[in-house]
C-alpha cells in the first residue's frame, strides 16, 4: 500500500527531499536541513517560488525554519513551530539570528531605533512575533538585534517572556475582533480562521497545527453535541469542513470569516445555519481543550 504524505508537512518534491526522508520518499536528490530564523516582521510562505503564488501561511519574526534549498530569491523550508512546508523570501532569513527570549503580547507594536515613541519606527511586529531582549531602557526593552539593525526598542508593556504564557487563549483571540480576513494570513493585519486559532493557542503556550483539518484531528477532545447546541463551554472549538471558530461563551462564536471579511462575533446558531446553507455544510465536530 502506498502511503500518501501530506505535501503541507512533508519536505519532499520529485527532484529534492529532506535527507531524513530517504527510504520513505522517492526523489532525485536529498538535502540536509540548514537551520535559519525569520528576521523580517513576518514572511509569506507560498506554495510555489513566485510572488503571485497562493499564500499558505505566514512565518513570524523569530520563528525557526529548516532550509533545504535556496535559489533566485527563494528558500524552500519547513517551519519549526508547525511543520508547514513552502517557499519563503530568502532575504527574510538569517542563519546567525539570536533565539527569541520574548514574544509580542500586544496585537501589534512598533520597533523604534531608540527608547522614544517620537522616533520614526523601524517596523511593526504582530502578536506572537519573537524577539531577543538584552535589557531595559526606561519604558522600553532593548532588542539584541532586529533584522539588519544591531538593536531596536519596543515598549516593555507589549512583550512577555516566552515562559509566561497568557492564561486564556480566548481572551487573546478576542483582541483580533474586526481584523480583516486574509486567506493564509497570520498577523494582526489579516488572518484566516485557523490562523486566528493557532495564534491564540500559541500565546497561551499551546502548540497546534496550522490548518483547520489538522486542528480538528490534532488538538483537544471531542464534545458530544446535537442540534440544540447545548452544554458547550467558552473555549470550545467548532469545526466545519474547512472552517473553525472559537466559542467566547456557550452561545457566541468568534471566527475569521470571508462572510464579513473580518474577525467577527455572532450567535453560534446563526453562524451554524448560515454556514450549513451557504458554504461549509454542517458542523463536523466540536473539540474542547483541557
Amino acid at each position: 500500500m502506498t502511503t500518501i504524505l501530506d505535501r503541507r508537512l512533508t519536505p519532499a518534491r520529485p527532484d529534492l527531499a529532506a535527507r531524513h526522508l530517504m527510504g520513505q520518499v522517492e526523489a532525485r536528490a536529498f538535502a540536509d536541513a540548514v537551520p535559519m530564523r525569520v528576521v523580517a516582521p513576518s514572511a509569506p510562505l507560498r506554495r510555489e517560488p513566485r510572488p503571485d503564488a497562493p499564500l499558505d501561511t505566514e512565518a513570524l519574526c523569530g520563528e525557526g525554519v529548516d532550509v533545504y534549498e535556496s535559489f533566485e530569491g527563494w528558500a524552500w523550508v519547513q517551519l519549526h513551530d508547525d511543520g508547514y512546508v513552502g517557499y519563503l523570501p530568502d532575504d527574510a532569513l538569517r542563519g546567525d539570528a539570536l533565539k527569541p527570549t520574548h514574544r509580542v503580547s500586544a496585537l501589534r507594536t512598533f520597533v523604534y531605533p531608540g527608547p522614544s515613541m517620537k522616533l520614526p519606527p523601524l517596523a511593526a511586529l504582530s502578536l506572537g512575533a519573537g524577539v531577543s531582549v538584552a535589557g531595559e531602557a526606561g519604558d522600553f526593552v532593548v532588542l539584541s538585534e532586529f533584522g539588519r539593525f544591531t538593536s531596536g526598542y519596543v515598549f516593555a508593556g507589549h512583550v512577555a517572556p516566552l515562559d509566561a504564557p497568557e492564561p486564556d487563549f480566548v481572551t487573546v483571540a478576542e483582541r483580533f475582533l474586526n481584523v480583516p480576513y486574509l486567506w493564509g494570513g497570520k498577523t494582526s493585519l489579516g488572518l484566516d480562521c485557523s490562523g486566528l486559532t493557532q495564534l491564540a493557542l500559541a500565546a497561551a503556550g499551546i502548540a497546534s497545527p496550522r490548518d483547520s483539518d489538522m486542528l480538528e484531528v490534532g488538538i483537544g477532545e471531542p464534545v458530544a453535541f446535537d442540534d440544540s447546541l447545548q452544554g458547550l463551554n467558552r473555549g470550545d472549538l467548532v469545526f466545519w469542513k474547512g472552517h473553525v471558530g472559537i466559542l467566547t461563551d456557550p452561545d457566541t462564536l468568534l471566527h475569521a470569516t470571508a462572510y464579513s471579511m473580518t474577525v467577527m462575533r455572532e450567535r453560534l446558531r446563526t453562524a451554524r445555519d448560515r454556514i450549513q446553507a451557504k458554504s461549509f455544510g454542517a458542523i463536523t465536530s466540536i473539540r474542547r481543550i483541557a
